[in-house]
């Protein structure tokens, strides 16, 4: 039993520092986002290409690293999408054009795409089902931790150091990635699962995320959430920086204390929402979520004091990013040990990849109709989802859970 404790707090925590160091590098971006298109003298749509190309890549690298690692090993290949991730942020302060930036971003986004699955995976392999909400919401709240330090290397290193220095952090992922490697078996679950395949030659098979329309339903409607989330989220956190230096008047270490604010009430809303899950289910959270969502980030149109800004922040990452936490137990639930990894990285890249294109379209509604009919257009996307939720069964009940997990024996 005490080994057993051990070993889930290590994949907790590996997991955790995995998504934070991926959270670190993706808002490292953010904030050295205008002073790339400053250098390289470039428009804004194409600075907001940048975080879409990365997502583009974690589309692709979930794709391949989901579905190797499930078939040849979680911890392996989660070190692996480390290294590369890392390696690649490490290159961007030694970048001499735009070209150089946009393959490095792919590169990025190709590791970062296949560690989020693997380690969701993991996690949900090593806790019993009723605690997966609680376990996944820690796992982001981790990946909050790492924003949290991208604020306040961009408030202490881009003062000093300009852009480039920022992204010298970049190489601290390798450091997790030799802990994880030395100190982590394969899961009992993958193992078992791995041992049947050899016995029966079968490999993992794609087509269990559409096995039947009821499932691929589910699949469709999963995607469909991740897209707003991350419509949201890099909606938000893209843009919003530069625009409170713009309007407000605030300075990097101004916005780097909106960003904290922000951040802090996201890790709270994501430990309330994963307690919220494993209780009531999906439907009754994230609808009541997503219609806070909806209202909060609606609010931002008509705050124009940077005090009630930090609060008015606080408000919208606890419901607009608190339900990020349940995306790792939500996708986990509904798809079997085999395909496991490969469901979190598709379904979820795949809403980054397509929701990742919000600060393009974002950048493009605050030039042609303003910052408030970009914040609306927003929140209008949160009732999207919350059609959606309604909609899918709830992969906690039992029943569901049979059902998915006979389609993929």
């Amino acid at each position: 039993m005490a080994e057993e404790k051990s070993y889930q707090k290590k994949v907790l925590v590996s997991s955790m520092l995995g998504l934070g160091l991926e959270g670190m590098d993706v808002l490292l971006l953010s904030f050295a986002l205008s002073s790339i298109i400053s250098e390289f003298h470039i428009s804004s749509a194409a600075g907001g290409l940048l975080p879409s190309i990365t997502n583009l890549g974690m589309l692709l690298g979930g794709v391949l690293f989901g579905y190797v690692a499930d078939r040849y090993g979680r911890i392996k290949i989660f070190t692996y999408t480390i290294f590369i991730f890392a390696i690649a942020t490490l290159f961007m302060a030694f970048a001499n054009s735009m070209t150089e930036i946009y393959i490095l971003r792919f590169i990025v986004g190709l590791g970062a795409g296949g560690e989020y699955g693997i380690g969701m995976a993991l996690v949900a392999e090593v806790f019993p089902k009723s605690r997966r909400g609680q376990m996944s919401s820690w796992i982001t709240v981790g990946g909050q931790m790492g924003t949290l330090l991208a604020a306040i290397i961009a408030a202490t290193i881009i003062p000093l150091a300009g852009w480039r220095g920022a992204f010298v952090f970049g190489i601290l992922p390798v450091i997790l990635a030799y802990f994880v490697r030395r100190h982590l078996p394969e899961t009992k679950a993958w193992q078992s699962a791995h041992l049947k395949e050899q016995e029966t030659q079968r490999h993992p098979r794609l087509r269990i995320l559409v096995a039947t329309p009821k499932v691929a339903g589910i699949t469709l409607g999963l995607v469909l959430m991740s897209t707003v989330q991350v419509a949201g989220y890099y909606g938000l956190m893209n843009w919003l920086p530069s625009l409170l230096e713009k309007q407000q008047g605030l300075s990097v270490a101004g916005s780097s204390m909106w960003m904290i604010s922000t951040i802090v009430g996201m890790s709270i809303g994501m430990l309330c929402f994963g307690k919220l899950l494993d209780r009531f289910g999906s439907k009754i959270t994230y609808s009541s979520f997503l219609i806070m969502a909806a209202v909060s980030v609606s609010l931002y149109s008509l705050v124009h004091n940077s005090l009630l800004m930090l609060v008015v922040g606080m408000i919208v990452g606890f419901f607009a990013n608190g339900m990020n936490a349940g995306y790792g137990a939500l996708i986990s639930s509904f798809y079997p040990t085999e395909i496991r990894s490969f469901a979190n990285n598709v379904i979820f890249n795949t809403g980054r990849a397509i929701g990742g294109m919000s600060p393009i379209l974002i950048g493009y509604l605050i030039d042609k109709r303003g910052f408030s009919a970009a914040l609306l257009f927003l929140g209008a996307l949160y009732l999207v989802s919350l059609v959606v939720v309604n909609l899918i069964p709830n992969p906690l009940g039992r029943q569901m859970g049979k059902q998915m997990q006979s389609n993929g024996e």
